[in-house]
Parts: structure tokens; C-alpha cells; sequence
């Protein structure tokens, strides 16, 4: 399909995706089509990795709120948290690259 005379396209920036490839790599999507399945089903992951964060923050508020509470329970409270702001940090990079740059001319009106 050709694009009309004076048209360019422009390739959107890579989206940083919620998980590691097998490696332990970053993976990233490239598209033009942010509803495609593969875009829905990271949207549903970071949905998911935020609302685990959210539980494991107020059950780990407990156990450290206990000064009787076990080592064993607050180091597995302070692993699980390291991996949901792990997550969150993911989500929030990821979002903030897809965030739009404003034009030159339009940053001085803020």
C-alpha cells in the first residue's frame, strides 16, 4: 500500500515490555497498532505486576509493623518487595518512553 504524496512514515519508538526474555534480556515491540494482541497482552501484565505490587505492599506492611514477626517472614516480605518495585519500575520506565515528546515550538507555552 503506498502512502499519499508528501507522507513519511515514522517508525514509533520500541515499547519496553513487562518481561525479560529467557536470558534475562530486556524485550521490546515495535508497531504502529497499539490495540494489536501482543500490545493488549503486555497492557494486561503490567496491570496485573501493579496490582500484585499493591498486595504484597499491604501484607508486608503487617509483618514489618510486627516486631515479633519471624526473619524468615520479613526477609521473604523485603524479596517480595524488591521484586514488585522491581516490576513497578519496568511498568513506569516503560510508559514514560511512550510518553510524547512536545513539539520545540510548543515547550515554551507551558
Amino acid at each position: 500500500m503506498e502512502r499519499p504524496a508528501g507522507q513519511t512514515h515514522v517508525t514509533p519508538p520500541a515499547r519496553l515490555l513487562p518481561w525479560l526474555s529467557p536470558d534475562g534480556n530486556p524485550c521490546y515491540l515495535v508497531t504502529d497498532d497499539n490495540g494489536s494482541r501482543l500490545s493488549r497482552l503486555a497492557d494486561d501484565m503490567e496491570a496485573v505486576q501493579l496490582a500484585t505490587g499493591t498486595d504484597v505492599l499491604g501484607l508486608a506492611r503487617k509483618v514489618l509493623a510486627d516486631p515479633a514477626s519471624p526473619y524468615t517472614e520479613v526477609r521473604f516480605a523485603g524479596l517480595r518487595l524488591a521484586e514488585c518495585l522491581t516490576d513497578a519500575l519496568r511498568v513506569a520506565e516503560s510508559r514514560g518512553m511512550r510518553v510524547p515528546v512536545p513539539d520545540s515550538e510548543d515547550a515554551g507555552e507551558i
